[in-house]
């Protein structure tokens, strides 16, 4: 038995058709609706947040990415080195 987990149910999932901790006799189908359910995730969600999929023995985890570093700027400078 495979089991696809949705870590945070964010809005969008919750008004969303998608089913969270949902059930497989085989790990092949629960990583094939796992991977569709990523995919429309990242498409047709909003786009405030993206999504990772990952396995955990038999089953999937679909977590929210955490946002990536803003790079600090000084001084309008983008930080090629050539500004100085």
């Amino acid at each position: 038995m495979s089991t696809i987990n949705v870590a945070q149910e964010c809005g969008c999932f919750k008004r969303s058709p998608l089913e969270n901790n949902k059930q497989f006799e085989n790990k092949d189908d629960a990583l094939i609706e796992a991977m569709s359910m990523h995919k429309h995730m990242n498409e047709k969600f909003c786009g405030k947040h993206s999504f990772e999929l990952s396995e955990n023995g038999d089953d999937f985890v679909i977590a929210m990415k955490a946002p990536a570093a803003a790079q600090p700027t000084a001084g309008g400078c983008c930080g090629g080195g050539h500004c100085s």
